[in-house]
């Protein structure tokens, strides 16, 4: 059985950063030793909660117990998504480092959590600068969306061509595996949300119906569920029609039910059995 240690926030209501990852590596068979970041009542898209950010000095100590333990050497993959700030940054790198001293195979799996199109950074000033200049060489694999591959790559993209370039220079600065989410309008079918995945031989692309309403934790279920099925072999374009379909299954099932956050619990076996699958194409 595979063993990731994930490096996120977590939240007490409702689901984002490892209170989705969490839930779904574990649900999809994996092993899960979880590090706060912070440890929030609920996401910051309420405009308030209550809780703490947790210090580097903090995950540090935590990941040190990890590693007391011998726990390191059988962990498989660090996965990271929204750092709060560069120390963090550097933080968390610091524990990828460690793991992969312990275990030379192990893997890391970014989300590079900055903004988004429409929005912009939302991530705190320095954030931006640190991923692109420090983590994608790192990574192993990263999964931004089209905003964060433009910034990453300083590039802009207007068709899937260009994404299937950007994506190809980013990998070109490290990662292995990109993919690439929220790849809507340019020269693609408007009503659809697409998603774009490429290593170093191949391309696939997978489109789902678009549901017209905003998703908090989509993205973290989307990159958890996605290494889930790198660690268990899944072949690139087999892993993105998972992914995709996984997905899409837990968002519907939420927009189904009204529900303001996601509905793991209840669509929980959409992570492993999606009832509607949407298979990926290779480009």
């Amino acid at each position: 059985m595979s063993e990731v240690l994930s490096i996120q926030s977590a939240v007490s209501y409702g689901f984002a950063g490892n209170s989705v990852a969490v839930f779904a590596l574990r649900r999809a068979g994996i092993d899960v030793w979880p590090v706060f970041t912070v440890n929030f009542s609920n996401h910051t898209g309420y405009g308030a909660w209550r809780g703490s950010v947790m210090t580097t000095d903090q995950v540090a100590e935590v990941v040190t117990g990890v590693d007391d333990r011998g726990a390191l050497a059988n962990v498989d993959a660090v996965l990271s998504g929204y750092q709060g700030a560069p120390d963090m940054g550097r933080a968390i790198l610091e524990a990828v480092a460690l793991t992969r001293e312990r275990n030379p195979q192990a893997i890391y799996c970014c989300d590079p959590v900055m903004g988004d199109v429409g929005r912009g950074f939302y991530a705190a000033p320095g954030i931006p600068e640190f991923m692109r200049d420090q983590v994608v060489s790192q990574a192993t694999i990263m999964t931004p969306n089209l905003f964060e591959l433009e910034y990453l790559t300083e590039r802009t993209t207007s068709t899937i061509a260009d994404v299937v370039e950007a994506t190809a220079a980013l990998r070109a600065r490290g990662p292995q595996t990109v993919l690439v989410t929220s790849v809507v309008g340019l020269d693609a079918d408007s009503s659809g949300m697409r998603m774009i995945a490429q290593n170093a031989t191949e391309t696939w692309q997978v489109t789902t119906p678009l549901i017209d309403r905003t998703f908090t934790g989509s993205g973290d279920l989307t990159t958890a569920v996605l290494l889930a099925n790198v660690l268990q072999g899944a072949d690139l374009g087999t892993a993105l029609s998972n992914t995709a379909s996984a997905v899409y299954g837990v968002l519907a099932r939420t927009d189904e039910l009204g529900r303001s956050e996601l509905a793991l619990v209840q669509a929980q076996d959409e992570i492993i059995a999606p009832r509607r699958r949407f298979e990926a194409t290779r480009i």
